[in-house]
């Protein structure tokens, strides 16, 4: 008899690889998993229900219809053509219904003018998720992250008969980069009561778990679904008019702020050869983009959007080395272990790596790569030219990536997720 699961995850689950392992294993073992995640209203062709196979299915919450309907109007607005047609409208509504009218627009000039918006589209997106939570009955329900919590809470124990509580977390939610305000301590050590386990990446994080509230959770590390030995890739060379020698210098995921990536750019000008590429999405990328014109590097310098999951190795493959090199900005990052240092070792590339524990622990362990100091453009730059002048050692590092990544991949570990599953259920 199949056991139901209950997971959310606040996102539009299109690249979540940690989420997607999960729900794979526990789906090909005596579980159904429902996994709910947030719709994208720009991406039309995500479906709002995703059948993975016949025990794993997506549920995307849509956002509330009627903030799609202000924000529209207001989008017609900033065109300086509708300005008049929606003036006189305005105008004829309020000669018929002028109290209702004022109070309306009042209320929308508040809603897209404050946070007030951001209150209430995460309000309704939470509203359907546990709506969504409680239309079947689920045996456990799995929180992946913070902001997932209430929702999981709600729906496990506001029941007649309560069911049991994941809390995945994926970050150190106390400390990180957006989460700086007392709200979500207070929350988390609230809630973290009412949890029947937790889950966290790394040892690091778990002593840290345990140093705040007193136990010590479960350990689940980010490592990748095992790559056999493949020579198929995808020709980046071409795709960015290089010539085949030129040596990619790799950094994939998110472009966001605190990832050292403003330093790999002024390293560039230390850096004897190689183009720096970029594969990914997010808030700064822009910021960089300019940053590479103001110092005329767009030579050296490239730019790839976000590629799915499923293709990602075969662009990975392409590098010569790859890099992680976080900077210290908060605990969350000093404490990471990254699904990216692991997928670079899955594709046999080594890596330049901060000097923050469980990366370094790995890198320098496993001999796969170098540890730098991060925060230095320079310190960079010497460990890239490094593997640039010695070919041997980095020949040797890429060959220590093909015995490491038969101890960090994800068929080694899911069995942790499936005993911690088994003792709960």
């Amino acid at each position: 008899m199949r056991k139901k699961v209950c997971m959310f995850v606040w996102n539009h689950f299109t690249n979540d690889a940690r989420v997607l392992r999960e729900c794979t294993a526990l789906s090909d073992k005596y579980y159904d998993v429902d996994l709910i995640c947030i719709h994208d209203p720009n991406n039309p062709d995500l479906d709002l229900i995703q059948k993975y196979n016949d025990h794993f299915t997506v549920y995307r919450v849509k956002r509330s219809p009627l903030l799609f309907y202000i924000q529209f109007i207001y989008k017609l607005f900033k065109n300086k053509w509708s300005i008049l047609f929606f003036l006189l409208i305005w105008i004829c509504l309020l000669r018929m219904f002028p109290l209702l009218t004022i109070g309306i627009s009042l209320f929308a000039v508040i809603v897209l003018k404050t946070k007030l918006k951001t209150i209430l589209v995460r309000g309704s997106i939470i509203m359907r998720m546990i709506l969504k939570g409680y239309s079947k009955k689920y045996d456990i329900y799995h929180s992946n992250d913070l902001n997932t919590l209430p929702q999981g809470y709600i729906c496990s124990k506001f029941r007649l008969r309560k069911r049991k509580l994941i809390y995945d977390s994926h970050e150190v939610q106390t400390s990180r980069t957006g989460y700086d305000s007392l709200f979500y301590s207070k929350m988390e050590a609230y809630l973290i009561r009412k949890i029947d386990t937790m889950i966290v990446e790394n040892h690091t994080r778990a002593a840290y778990n345990e140093e705040l509230y007193g136990f010590y959770p479960e350990v689940l590390h980010n490592y990748p679904f095992l790559l056999e030995e493949t020579r198929e890739k995808i020709d980046i060379h071409h795709m960015l008019g290089l010539p085949k020698s030129e040596k990619i210098l790799l950094y994939q995921g998110g472009i966001q702020i605190g990832r050292g990536l403003d330093k790999l750019i002024k390293a560039m000008p230390f850096i004897n050869e190689g183009t720096l590429l970029f594969i990914g999405d997010g808030r700064i990328k822009k910021d960089l983009e300019n940053m590479v014109n103001d110092m005329e590097l767009h030579q050296r310098v490239k730019f790839l959007p976000k590629v799915p999951l499923s293709e990602l190795p075969k662009y990975t493959r392409n590098a010569y080395l790859g890099f992680q090199v976080l900077n210290n900005v908060c605990f969350n990052h000093y404490s990471a272990s990254s699904n990216k240092l692991f997928e670079y070792i899955m594709a046999g590339v080594p890596v330049i790596g901060c000097d923050f524990p469980e990366i370094k622990k790995v890198i320098q362990g496993e001999k796969v790569g170098l540890v730098v100091d991060s925060h230095d453009h320079l310190s960079i730059a010497k460990g890239v030219n490094t593997l640039l002048e010695n070919t041997e050692l980095r020949n040797q590092f890429h060959k220590n990536c093909g015995i490491a990544k038969r101890k960090y991949n994800w068929e080694t570990e899911k069995s942790q997720l499936l005993s911690l599953y088994n003792l709960i259920s």
